[in-house]
């Protein structure tokens, strides 16, 4: 049985507590957030020192505001717990290094919550990819505001989902980039950016981002020497367009995806991780910190 706590029951900590009563072998053992007024099946800290000083944990889940992510993952890890953070593994590179720095001298496994990994779409994308030679990536991400997001902008919020993306589905890193930005409703930070990349093998990527537009949009297109690729990461649907010629047709072909949760994907690696060691698709800090440092390095 693996013993896990969660810290931060905003919605995506909620998330977690309501995916991880359906992983089998898995025991929550607490609970933790200073505000939230919900009641709960398993036991409500409102402080963790308390909850790290009553519990036996094999591993806690941390989906409080990015912000406060180092302060709590220092205090697990100096308990010698192991960690899910969720995504990105913190405020600034500095920080992100100092909880590598420690967790390794702990020997502790820790994933980074990069959800995209786990989407059944994206990873049917990345086998329909394989052996093929790519040209360009363009993801797109909109929607309207979420008022939730108040401790950080757009690229740290959302972009580094994409940035992610762009290398994990490439296996290729990226070598320029260039963000254009601003802000428009959000009180403190940018909530509208175009990023455009060069990547090894000369692939060219993009990502455009915004809090801006009425309905959600999450689509990934992929342009390859064999075909194209359109994948909606809402829809899990993949389609595959091909046999080009000067007419200008094509054949449209629907990928096989297996639809299933990304959330239930990412936990359920993350339990057999801590049984294992096998990382399986979990992302890691060395991978956040790269996504921090594209946005870090450019949003000066």
């Amino acid at each position: 049985m693996v013993k896990i706590a969660i810290v931060g029951l905003g919605v995506m900590g909620k998330n977690h507590y309501r995916v991880l009563q359906n992983i089998p072998n898995v025991k929550i053992v607490g609970l933790c957030d200073i505000k939230v007024k919900d009641e709960f099946e398993h036991k409500l800290y409102r402080d963790i020192d308390e909850m790290l000083n009553n519990i036996e944990a094999d591993a806690i889940i941390i989906a409080a505001h990015t912000f406060v992510h180092k302060e709590l993952a220092l205090k697990c890890i100096n308990k010698g717990i192991n960690l899910f953070i969720e995504k990105p593994v913190s405020s600034t590179i500095k920080d992100g290094q100092i909880i590598l720095k420690e967790a390794q001298k702990q020997k502790l496994k820790v994933a980074i919550g990069h959800i995209e990994r786990f989407n059944p779409v994206v990873q049917a994308l990345k086998e329909e990819l394989k052996g093929k030679e790519i040209y360009s990536i363009n993801i797109t991400r909109v929607g309207p505001f979420p008022p939730r997001i108040a401790d950080v902008g757009i690229l740290t919020d959302l972009a580094v989902h994409d940035i992610d993306l762009i290398r994990f589905v490439s296996n290729k890193n990226i070598k320029e980039t260039k963000i254009f930005k601003s802000q428009k409703i959000h009180n403190h930070y940018e909530d509208n950016a175009i990023l455009s990349f060069a990547m090894e093998n000369d692939i060219v990527a993009s990502i455009t981002t915004n809090w801006l537009t009425p309905f959600k949009k999450r689509t990934i297109e992929v342009a390859c020497k064999e075909a194209y690729f359109e994948a909606d990461l809402m829809t899990q649907e993949l389609l595959e367009y091909s046999n080009f010629n000067v007419n200008n047709s094509f054949v449209t072909r629907g990928c096989f995806v297996r639809k299933s949760e990304p959330l239930y994907n990412e936990l359920q690696a993350f339990v057999t991780y801590l049984k294992t060691k096998d990382r399986g698709l979990c992302a890691s800090i060395e991978d956040s910190i790269e996504t921090l440092k594209i946005v870090e390095t450019n949003n000066r």
